[in-house]
């Protein structure tokens, strides 16, 4: 039995599992992010020594603990470098953490990690040996797999598709942010849909966040594009062209078999992936022509932990990671 955790900004998980991913308990949480690291701490000890109790009176052993965390960090140590959305993070071994306080073993990935392993394993990546995997959510995430094997690069990560820079349609000077997760991210999205004047008073989606544009988000987005508005089409154009951009890199850099997109701004689905789709190929290399495809995740919301749970549990299979 492996405990799989998925350390968020604000959204917090947990969950039982078996080796092959399959998930039997799940307890989800969210913490204020004033709070910082410690909210999330508490949180966890709390939880996780209730699931732990529960099973030593089933005399259940757990064997392993697998983390995906919301950050960059050093996979072989534990150590965290940052986070840019909680405090308290920087230069923190998680790893220390969770076995000086559970007495388990613990391995420590980036959530997009977890996330690729998982979709790979019981997902869209089934079948493919290189396979690649981004996220389009609240930031954007990327993950490498190399004939099979998930790719961390020197032991602090690979695949960060959203650090890559594009061409920024919405500079008016030189020196802006052009990172595809600042441009790109549902984050990125939501604070340009509600920045005053920008989207125009003829658009559905002035009706339907009802005049206020402090609700105008990514859903709103897509329910506007469902229903044709001119606006909406545009801007979710312009984010499949600046995912396209960073798409078609990595295909010349890796040429991945399949291309798989999962996160909550990928929930739009169809109109989103065509117009990927169609920008993807108007910029691929000669040599990706017709040996690619990019599909929507088929795992949902528990997709860091069932990675997290099958990362933990190959390490145990391998004996453990020095």
């Amino acid at each position: 039995m492996v405990i799989g955790v998925e350390i968020g900004g604000t959204k917090q998980q947990i969950a039982l599992g078996n080796a092959d991913g399959t998930l039997i308990k799940t307890v989800r949480g969210k913490v204020d992010v004033k709070d910082g690291n410690t909210g999330i701490l508490h949180w966890l000890k709390d939880n996780l020594e209730v699931m732990i109790s529960e099973q030593q009176l089933n005399n259940t052993q757990i064997d392993a603990i697998g983390v995906g965390f919301g950050g960059p960090l050093d996979s072989k140590t534990g150590m965290l470098l940052r986070s840019v959305q909680v405090s308290g993070w920087d230069n923190f071994n998680l790893k220390n953490w969770f076995e000086n306080t559970f007495s388990i073993p613990t391995y420590i990935y980036n959530d997009s990690s977890a996330a690729g392993w998982g979709e790979y394993v019981l997902g869209s990546g089934k079948g493919t040996r290189q396979f690649f995997y981004t996220n389009i959510g609240s930031g954007i995430g990327g993950s490498l797999i190399i004939n099979g094997e998930l790719y961390d690069g020197q032991g602090v990560g690979a695949g960060e598709l959203g650090q890559s820079r594009i061409a920024d349609w919405t500079a008016k000077e030189a020196g802006t942010d052009n990172r595809l997760e600042a441009l790109c991210s549902g984050w990125a999205i939501n604070n340009r849909l509600q920045t005053l004047n920008y989207v125009p008073q003829d658009s559905l989606m002035i009706q339907l966040c009802y005049n206020d544009i402090s609700k105008l988000n990514c859903e709103i987005l897509g329910k506007a594009v469902a229903e044709n508005d001119d606006f909406a089409i545009r801007e979710l154009n312009r984010v499949a062209k600046g995912m396209s951009m960073a798409l078609a890199t990595i295909l010349c850099l890796f040429q991945p078999e399949r291309i798989a997109i999962g996160g909550g701004v990928s929930l739009i689905g169809k109109p989103l992936f065509d117009m990927i789709r169609k920008h993807t190929k108007e910029r691929q290399f000669i040599s990706n022509e017709g040996r690619y495809d990019i599909v929507q995740c088929k795992l949902g919301e528990a997709i860091v932990l069932q990675g997290a749970v099958l990362l933990a549990a190959k390490e145990l299979e391998k004996g453990g990671r020095s």
